[in-house]
């Protein structure tokens, strides 16, 4: 995973730079977004690693599927992606596009899991809170899983935090244990 990264990175380096001087974030991660549904598709992917297609064909083919939805930068970048044979980053590069984007716009997706459904004003409490810690605008999801027993666990990208207690009783049986 780390080595998809470290290629992937300059990549989307180049894409964010280039639709930022061009204002077109939100563009460009959509599109990058559907190229990469594409070609994480185990029949587009097939295809892709097909020697008998030329680079060319291999991008015409992501290029076709997303048709519209992608603009002519996008292409463009599809065809050097393809060149240097790296449609297969393209999820990778999608996804570091959009860590990107959220830096620059200084907001964060946050995934909150509870054992019972949040209410409103309980959600938005928590959004502001980790607003305030991030100094970011917070972008939340819930969900429930009753396995939690009762609290939350807030995930956003590699950070967790658990405060669920299912969680505490775990740090609870480990501290006893060791």
């Amino acid at each position: 995973m780390a080595e998809l990264t470290t290629l992937a990175r300059p990549y989307a380096k180049a894409a964010f730079k280039f639709a930022l001087e061009n204002s077109q974030l939100d563009q460009w991660s959509a599109g990058l977004g559907i190229a990469a549904q594409t070609a994480a598709d185990e029949k587009a992917a097939e295809l892709l690693s097909a020697p008998q297609l030329t680079s060319d064909q291999k991008a015409g083919l992501i290029i076709d599927v997303c048709g519209e939805q992608i603009n002519d930068g996008l292409k463009n970048f599809l065809m050097v992606l393809s060149a240097n044979h790296r449609l297969a980053l393209l999820p990778e590069i999608s996804v570091l596009f959009d860590k990107y984007k959220a830096d620059q716009e200084q907001s964060i997706d946050v995934d909150i899991t509870s054992a019972f459904d949040l209410a409103n004003d309980e959600q938005q409490k928590l959004a502001e809170a980790l607003s305030q810690k991030f100094n970011r605008e917070i972008h939340v999801s819930t969900g429930t899983d009753k396995a939690l027993i009762g609290g939350v666990v807030i995930r956003s990208g590699d950070m967790v935090i658990d405060g669920s207690v299912a969680g505490r009783l775990e740090k609870l049986a480990e501290a006893i244990n060791s």
